[in-house]
């Protein structure tokens, strides 16, 4: 899924966008403002890629250190920006995206004195790459962990945030890593940090808690942990990073089917709505991907319907380019299911959008925009004068000869419906 790398590209306002004449039939004017060479849609899918690595050691450690010690521990993950976003090795395809863009340098921590320490091969290291741990099993790096999960319950912000990176980087690309962390008490402890006002110590604890979460045994950990609502927090107040890190953590947890009423429930949409309209370019990828999930259920589509989600989700999908018109498409065709969403659509010009998507959007885009609009008119003759109006017909009946066999099928069911409409409209004239 996703990478949650910061992405300095931002998308241009739709408010920017030349408005499109009623009626006008096929190419649709665009502003140059909406052209953006650095993004690109290169996934359909909404699923998930993990990636697992094996390693190896055989040095031990005591479980029981003093801060000081823990500090001197965290040499070894002084380059942060080799963890800096980990989520781009996790959920490579998860929200149905990617990112090529370089990791950005969070806080690098000061250099101490190097003094003998538990596993030197490994903790004594001053810049490494995650390959690092491909030579240590987990059993070795057992004492090591329980060293970092008693770092979490120091009194010390420092020592927690050099134990919540060590932990972050540790769970990032393998699964029995996850499960050790897990079992040695790590979730409990990270938990609280997630309301940590040091805003390092808090992105290494979301973003810990996302990589654990990737194991499908700890999301019932992470859940019993009270973790939802602190997520939630941490996508309401965190750094950039924190907040995208949030939103994939929440999406991971959601993939358990229980989960995605408790989630929307404990108020998660409006501030992934906010990422949505604020955020980077892979944050509101991330949101998209997060809303996508959640609006499966019912309540949700009307929570995120209620919190605004409809206007900018219409406003990306006239952002053809962007790499982020396709995403947008897949979660207004979701909110169109309820009778609130049909309405908020029509409301925000909705079917122009649409329209334009018929014309010069993507294959797949193409294809779920008429679904999109099959679902609008279908009950409503006042949709169909509205889309006949944005000129709808000649990209449908292009659709109907050229479009993927359900883009065919559902624009000869639109326009079928629009004939009715032509066809009682003239019986009532007198």
């Amino acid at each position: 899924m996703v990478s949650a790398e910061n992405d300095s590209h931002s998308i241009p306002s739709a408010s920017n966008k030349t408005q499109r004449p009623v009626g006008r039939s096929m190419r649709t004017v665009r502003s140059t403002v909406l052209q953006d060479t650095h993004t690109k849609c290169v996934s359909d899918t909404l699923t998930d890629s993990l990636v697992e690595l094996a390693t190896r050691n055989n040095k031990s450690v005591k479980s029981s250190v003093t801060d000081q010690q823990l500090l001197e521990l965290s040499q070894a993950f002084s380059d942060f920006s080799a963890c800096s976003s980990d989520i781009s090795g996790e959920l490579q395809r998860l929200a149905t995206a990617s990112s090529s863009e370089p990791p950005a340098d969070v806080d690098h921590q000061p250099q101490p004195q190097s003094e003998p320490e538990p596993c030197p091969g490994f903790l004594q290291r001053d810049n490494f790459s995650s390959e690092i741990i491909d030579i240590i099993s987990p059993e070795d790096l057992q004492p090591t962990v329980r060293i970092c999960v008693d770092g979490l319950r120091s009194p010390s912000v420092a020592v927690k945030r050099s134990a919540a990176a060590k932990l972050r980087l540790l769970a990032k690309n393998r699964a029995d890593n996850r499960a050790l962390i897990a079992d040695s008490d790590a979730v409990p402890a990270l938990v609280p940090l997630l309301r940590c006002s040091d805003p390092w110590t808090q992105e290494h604890a979301v973003t810990a808690l996302l990589n654990l979460s990737l194991l499908e045994e700890n999301k019932v950990l992470i859940t019993s942990a009270g973790a939802v609502k602190s997520l939630i927090y941490v996508l309401k107040t965190g750094t950039e990073t924190s907040k995208q890190n949030a939103a994939c953590a929440l999406l991971s947890l959601a993939l358990v089917e229980e989960n995605k009423s408790s989630i929307g429930a404990c108020g998660a949409i409006p501030p992934l709505v906010s990422l949505l309209l604020i955020g980077s370019n892979r944050g509101k990828k991330d949101a998209l991907t997060t809303l996508y999930k959640l609006c499966s259920v019912r309540q949700n589509k009307e929570r995120a319907v209620s919190a605004g989600a409809v206007k900018p989700l219409v406003e990306l999908v006239a952002e053809q380019g962007s790499g982020m018109a396709d995403k947008a498409m897949v979660v207004l065709n979701s909110l169109a299911g309820i009778v609130e969403g049909k309405d908020a659509i029509v409301e925000d010009s909705g079917i122009s959008a649409l329209v334009e998507a018929l014309e010069d959007g993507s294959e797949k885009g193409k294809e779920f925009a008429v679904m999109t609009l099959v679902q609008l008119c279908a009950d409503s003759v006042r949709n169909r004068g509205l889309l006949v109006r944005e000129g709808g017909i000649p990209p449908l009946v292009a659709l109907s000869q050229t479009g993927t066999l359900r883009a065919k099928h559902k624009a000869e069911t639109l326009l079928g419906y629009l004939r009715e409409s032509r066809q009682e409209a003239s019986y009532s004239t007198p």
